[in-house]
């Protein structure tokens, strides 16, 4: 088994905790703990950190080169995973979009809790999922935290647009 590093990246959202291995992501979520050094330098937690950051700041970035763990989630929740990571920065899709996106269009539901158990917080960004009456919905880290990155991305855009 390989052992998993962690790097940490202070953020208005909260501190990132990025999990992973040499090749592979294997998760970045929100943590309580206090900012500690990265246990190691791994070029996958290195170049997240870089492109968290950047995306943080508003400066381009580019989630798709950093490889994800293949063995992370069921397939229909990787199906889901996928389908996320393909909604552009600054644009939103209703769970029943996306649910029709990927060929199921009665499984609003379980796109719904694929989104909550996607463990690539931004990476694979589930929070650009909302309710069709466009009220943002869940997220595993509070719908204010939904909101604030909703409203970063909308911002950036109406800054590109000037």
């Amino acid at each position: 088994m390989v052992a998993l590093s962690t790097h940490t990246v202070s953020t208005p959202l909260g501190i990132l905790r990025l999990t992973g291995t040499e090749t592979v992501l294997h998760g970045i979520d929100i943590t309580t703990s206090a900012v500690t050094a990265k246990s190691a330098a791994h070029a996958v937690l290195d170049r997240a950190a870089g492109q968290l950051d950047a995306y943080i700041n508003n400066r381009p970035y580019n989630f798709a080169d950093i490889p994800l763990n293949p063995e992370s989630g069921t397939a229909f929740q990787r199906q889901v995973w996928a389908a996320l990571r393909s909604i552009p920065h600054g644009h939103t899709v209703s769970y029943a979009a996306l649910a029709a996106r990927i060929g199921r269009p009665n499984a609003c539901r379980a796109v719904a809790q694929a989104c909550g158990a996607n463990p690539f917080l931004l990476v694979v960004p589930c929070h650009r999922v909302i309710e069709k009456n466009g009220q943002p919905g869940g997220f595993a880290y509070g719908v204010n935290r939904k909101k604030w990155l909703l409203n970063l991305e909308h911002a950036h855009l109406l800054k590109m647009a000037v």
